[in-house]
């Protein structure tokens, strides 16, 4: 997927005339700075790159500082194009704003700057496309790395990719399990927490959207109750801060809360959430036991299971916009339902060919979908699943 969106937004900036600012965003430690860094590299166009890390959000003259240099760039340039590239955007108070004015300013004059602009929040970053930038730009969403690409760049199998994830700088070191968990927490955990939401969202109880998604990661690909969530959680308030923090946490692209597919939209949003991960890396990075412990659990590593297909999902759903959700009633139960296209798709996860799959018949016979999916014995193999694209489910 990656190649791919490398290759669209190299399209894009080398043969097209200026039209829209190219806007890529997605969770930490994806590659979205390295992919924009590549394109750069074999770029026939002078470039100017700054990221706002390490800028005081206040400092608010960073952007159009960097704008100006890229424009001296762009007028000594024999091709008399230059491309501007701005990492990190939304740590500048105020950026959409910014952008927008010395966007007008250089439209309507025949400046050849293409803009491409890097951010990790998904919420912060559209919540400043739409209230600023409508009509100036294009988005481009940068998920996890999935199964083929971990397995193409690092050779990673199956099952190591079930337990450690899509985190290709975090994989270099996965052979030091310790090492690697440690990495995890404070690299990816614990930055994406404190940077991503903490200093850019008002959280009034830091401590317990913490809490949160160590309880969601635990219960990653289970069902719980937001109410009974209260009683295990510090200070927890009620479910409406709860269900706030969950959706700040699926913005971050750490842990989202599937709803319950259900015609009727009122019975979704109040519906219990299903816990998912978005990178299995996340879940294992929390879990006391290794790798090897939980492979040799058959209990365990079928939830293990169940879940890097539910984070594969999520992901490739975030990608093409599509929608996920769990379905249950009684003890009839659809691990996922995937709708898109106008189509619905039933699909459920066995790792044990003695398990019931009488929740695929139900769920059958109350909606009529497109199609039910089997995944494990008897059905699709995990790793050919984790190999798919979700779109050649709902074509």
């Amino acid at each position: 997927m990656k190649r791919k969106l490398l290759e669209i937004l190299r399209q894009r900036i080398e043969n097209e005339p200026r039209r829209f600012i190219n806007v890529l965003y997605g969770p930490r430690q994806v590659g979205k700075t390295t992919m924009v860094k590549q394109l750069l590299e074999g770029s026939k166009f002078p470039s100017h790159y700054a990221t706002a890390d390490a800028v005081t959000p206040v400092q608010s003259g960073w952007i159009s500082q960097q704008w100006d240099i890229a424009r001296l760039k762009n007028q000594s340039s024999y091709t008399g194009e230059c491309i501007l590239v701005l990492d990190e955007i939304q740590k500048i108070h105020n950026w959409s704003e910014q952008v927008k004015f010395e966007w007008d300013k250089d439209s309507s004059g025949t400046n050849g700057l293409k803009i491409i602009l890097l951010g990790s929040s998904r919420l912060l970053l559209q919540q400043g496309l739409t209230e600023s930038l409508t009509g100036r730009f294009e988005a481009m969403y940068v998920p996890h790395w999935n199964y083929s690409e971990m397995k193409e760049l690092d050779g990673m199998t199956v099952d190591e990719f079930i337990w450690f994830g899509g985190y290709p700088g975090a994989a270099a070191i996965r052979q030091d399990e310790v090492r690697w968990k440690a990495y995890m927490q404070t690299s990816i955990i614990e930055s994406s927490i404190s940077r991503d939401i903490l200093m850019l969202t008002r959280v009034d109880k830091p401590a317990l959207i913490r809490q949160l998604f160590d309880l969601g990661c635990a219960y990653s690909g289970q069902i719980l109750s937001l109410n009974k969530i209260i009683g295990q959680l510090h200070d927890a308030g009620n479910t409406t801060t709860l269900s706030h923090y969950l959706n700040l946490l699926d913005q971050a692209g750490l842990l989202s809360g599937l709803g319950k597919f259900s015609p009727n939209i009122i019975r979704q949003r109040s519906s219990s959430p299903k816990f998912q991960v978005q990178n299995m890396g996340l879940k294992s990075a929390l879990e006391p036991f290794t790798f090897n412990e939980v492979k040799q659990d058959t209990a365990k590593w079928g939830r293990w299971v169940e879940s890097a297909i539910g984070a594969h999902l999520i992901n490739e759903c975030i990608a093409s916009g599509y929608r996920l959700f769990y379905w249950r009633n009684r003890n009839d139960e659809i691990d996922f339902v995937l709708e898109g296209n106008n189509k619905v798709i039933g699909i459920e996860v066995k790792t044990s060919s003695t398990s019931s799959t009488s929740g695929m018949g139900e769920f059958k016979n109350q909606f009529n979908p497109d199609k039910v999916i089997l995944i494990g014995p008897s059905g699709i193999e995990v790793e050919e699943f984790l190999e798919m694209e979700v779109k050649s489910l709902v074509s």
